[in-house]
């Protein structure tokens, strides 16, 4: 994990998300990339839409926000760190997953304060549409996490043969950070298996990584995403994952739009991996 990209709007709840990006990259020796997108009105940033004399007041706005960066880079907790600064004038979701191919990162650190309000602005729809549409992992991040050291990374599956690679990645995320992975199927009314059959599912399913047989769990719930977050309580996980189809919809176990869900309304962390 050589480039962490983490945008940031200035607010307390990116700065966690920045926090826990730098002690990402003191583990993997990664350098982070610091993203702030200026969503200004067209007549401020193209002067052939625009009258000439507005292009001052968008330089304005740039000089602001990279002095904002320099007084951001000063913090302790990223002394040390090699940390690049990026102001861009673009829609903020289009605007982070081109920078994020741009510079070749392989994870995309984002602030959410979920379910209880979007006042910032890489909250709410934005970590969603990046979250949906990544192709590398997004970690979400909602809390102040002094330590980030995660013991129990549940990951849920519906165990289906697409999700194959994503199961590898994941396994190679889980080792990646030193932690125990809980591989998790949730069983609901909607969808229901006999434990046998759950059972017999998951097992051809992880047939690869036998590592992972004492940490299979069949769950009951009446909702996927409440199984999720029930099993995670219960089992005191540090770390939830979760895998995307992204534009092409979320498939069987993922209908609907759970990855989202699970960004807005769990109190951990989250991770993304695109199918």
């Amino acid at each position: 994990m050589k480039n962490i990209l983490v945008p940031t709007d200035f607010s307390d709840q990116a700065e966690k998300a920045l926090k826990v990006a730098a002690q990402l990259a003191r583990k993997f020796d990664s350098e982070i990339y610091l993203l702030h997108m200026l969503e200004l009105p067209m007549m401020l940033i193209d002067p052939v839409h625009g009258s000439s004399q507005n292009v001052p007041e968008a330089l304005f706005f740039m000089k602001l926000a990279h002095q904002r960066f320099s007084r951001l880079k000063m913090a302790d907790y990223l002394e040390g760190l090699k940390v690049h600064e990026t102001v861009q004038f673009h829609r903020a979701f289009e605007g982070i997953i081109e920078i994020s191919q741009e510079n070749n990162c392989e994870m995309i650190v984002m602030g959410s304060h979920g379910a209880s309000g979007y006042q910032e602005m890489f909250i709410g729809s934005n970590t969603e549409k990046v979250v949906r549409n990544s192709e590398i992992p997004v970690l979400v991040i909602k809390n102040e996490i002094p330590d980030f050291r995660i013991e129990n990374f549940v990951f849920a599956t519906d165990a289906t043969s697409d999700q194959k690679d994503l199961l590898s990645r994941a396994m190679k995320f889980a080792r990646a950070i030193d932690t125990q992975m809980h591989l998790l199927f949730v069983n609901t009314p909607n969808d229901f298996l006999s434990t046998a059959e759950a059972t017999k599912r998951i097992l051809k399913f992880t047939e690869e990584y036998p590592e992972l047989e004492t940490n299979i769990h069949i769950y009951n719930d009446i909702s996927v995403e409440k199984g999720i977050l029930n099993f995670a309580r219960k089992r005191g996980a540090d770390l939830l994952g979760i895998g995307t189809h992204g534009r092409k919809g979320l498939a069987h176990f993922f209908n609907g739009s759970i990855s989202e869900d699970l960004v807005n309304h769990a109190n951990r962390p989250v991770v993304t991996f695109r199918i």
